[in-house]
């Protein structure tokens, strides 16, 4: 179990709780340093991307993880809580790791921490406890990706939960204690058959050497250690309805149709950053939930509703694109164009083929760092005009070149033009599901693949007719005193830019990260 320390503390740990050093700090701090919150937040996010560039520096590609702790790097593996009551062992074990499935996402995380962590400046109402939320999320965040013990998956996932909802709630647009409750109630409501389900793998799975029950995701991927299950049901009607249970509940996060109802809610409504930290990684933690416990554990039920999910994928796709077209706000155009692009990463998955998982994973990527730029470009405005309607602007292009040129990579970026990221991952996604294998049902998988593509022609409209309407024509004379990028706001801006254009000119590094998970995980889901 290959691990990598600094100062004697392990990457892995430094990376979910560096942000939990930062928020202690602000909260000693007197109300004094007000003014320092900002910039403590700032540097502890840019130490955080250190260390993730760190351990990017000292990762292996060729290890798979997935099924096999000793693929697994930085690994960190101790006893968290051992007790016995009433003749009942509890064990729940401090067991995080990186693999190709997580890896990527850690990355973003502490990326997309430091772009929102500088775009917070706008910020001036109760700023300690702004930040300290904001950390803290950070920290939740990085947790769901790096545990590997389902009991402490599921804290990091609570941990999220929280901050979330307040800096929506308290910091956010005149909706916002309505966006918060929704927020809080849909997820909390996926949560609870998340749970659900890990109780019951908790009580049908045993370590094989002590033969105590396991939170251990690694040993649950051993249909061997799972030898019973707690209910009265056929063996394979109670995994496809465990497949189910955890479906709805990462599907709230993604989020699938039908319960994306709180998303264009949330994101109207919540400030600049937290749109940012939302669409760029809260998103993905629903799909990577899904490959992660879903498919690795469950895999003859991954092949099993994988025509269902392709539909449910198709759906987002269409459905968010012509939901995106129909809208007057900045913020809701680039919500809904979240759930269109999320329905990408579905039809990745639901192909079952490498290519088509590879696109997936390296498409929650690229859509975190895209919608990010969109985002921070909506912020931009809106700090200036205070209105995020389309139709109040026009001709901005002449009066802010900078900001032009920076929002114009961002949406051909989203409409998946060659050269840029997107366009990589919808390719082999769209590559991986017309070409995959499911016997039966392969013509139609097809089918919904060709549907499908339909989202690029509306994608595409939707996005150029915003165009229009932003920034071509005449500038409304209220307008005229617009001023184009500051420093902060192009710093935030540019390094997501290059990021985009590297990954759309160069992806085979970044692909590299995940190839061996991959092919882990397709062994997995191919003995079934």
């Amino acid at each position: 179990m290959p691990s990598l320390n600094i100062l004697g503390i392990g990457v892995i740990s430094w990376l979910i709780f560096l942000p939990v050093v930062g928020m202690i700090l602000i909260l000693a701090l007197p109300k004094s340093f007000t003014k320092y919150y900002k910039y403590i937040t700032v540097v502890f996010t840019f130490l955080l991307c250190l260390v993730a560039l760190f351990a990017l520096m000292n990762y292996d590609t060729s290890k798979a993880g997935v099924n096999s702790i000793d693929s697994y790097q930085f690994v960190e593996k101790v006893p968290w809580i051992n007790l016995n009551v009433a003749n009942f062992r509890v064990y729940i074990e401090y067991f995080v790791a990186a693999d190709g499935l997580s890896f990527p996402m850690i990355i973003l995380t502490a990326l997309i921490g430091l772009i929102g962590a500088i775009a917070s400046f706008s910020v001036d109402k109760n700023e300690k406890g702004y930040y300290s939320l904001y950390l803290l999320l950070v920290t939740g965040m990085m947790g769901v990706f790096c545990a590997l013990d389902l009991f402490l998956f599921f804290v990091f996932w609570e941990v999220m939960l929280l901050p979330m909802y307040f800096l929506i709630g308290i910091w956010g647009g005149p909706r916002r204690e309505y966006a918060a409750i929704k927020f809080f109630l849909y997820t909390l409501f996926g949560s609870v058959f998340i749970l659900i389900t890990i109780i019951a793998l908790y009580f049908s799975s045993r370590d094989p050497v002590t033969g105590i029950y396991t939170f251990n995701m690694v040993t649950m991927m051993n249909p061997a250690n799972l030898p019973n299950w707690p209910l009265a049901l056929n063996y394979t009607d109670l995994r496809l309805l465990a497949f189910v249970a955890l479906f709805i509940g990462f599907a709230i996060k993604v989020p699938v149709f039908p319960f994306h109802t709180w998303l264009p809610d949330a994101h109207v409504e919540a400030p600049t950053a937290i749109s940012v930290i939302l669409a760029g990684v809260l998103l993905k933690m629903g799909t990577y939930g899904m490959f992660r416990m879903s498919y690795a554990l469950f895999p003859d039920a991954a092949k099993y509703f994988a025509l269902w999910i392709a539909v449910l994928a198709m759906i987002n796709i269409i459905y968010g694109a012509l939901c995106a077209m129909a809208q007057t706000d900045f913020k809701k155009l680039i919500a809904y164009s979240s759930i269109s692009h999320m329905g990408y990463v579905m039809l990745g998955m639901a192909s079952m083929t490498e290519i088509g998982f590879n696109g997936a994973i390296f498409q929650m990527f690229n859509h975190g760092t895209i919608t990010a730029v969109l985002f921070l470009a909506v912020g931009v405005i809106y700090d200036r005009t205070h209105t995020r309607g389309l139709d109040d602007f026009g001709g901005l292009a002449n009066k802010m070149p900078k900001y032009f040129g920076v929002v114009m990579v961002g949406f051909f970026a989203s409409i998946g033009l060659p050269g840029l990221s997107a366009f990589i991952s919808e390719a082999f996604v769209f590559i991986g599901a017309f070409t995959n294998n499911t016997g039966p049902y392969e013509v139609t998988m097809r089918v919904i693949t060709i549907i499908s593509t339909l989202g690029i022609i509306l994608n595409a409209a939707y996005i150029l007719w915003t165009i229009q309407r932003v920034f071509l024509g005449t500038l409304p004379e209220k307008w005229s005193s617009l001023k184009d990028l500051n420093v902060r706001e192009a710093f935030s801006l540019v390094p997501l830019i290059i990021i985009i254009i590297v990954l759309g000119i160069y992806p085979a590094p970044f692909i590299k990260l995940m190839t061996a998970s991959v092919n882990q995980l397709l062994g997995i889901i191919a003995k079934f």
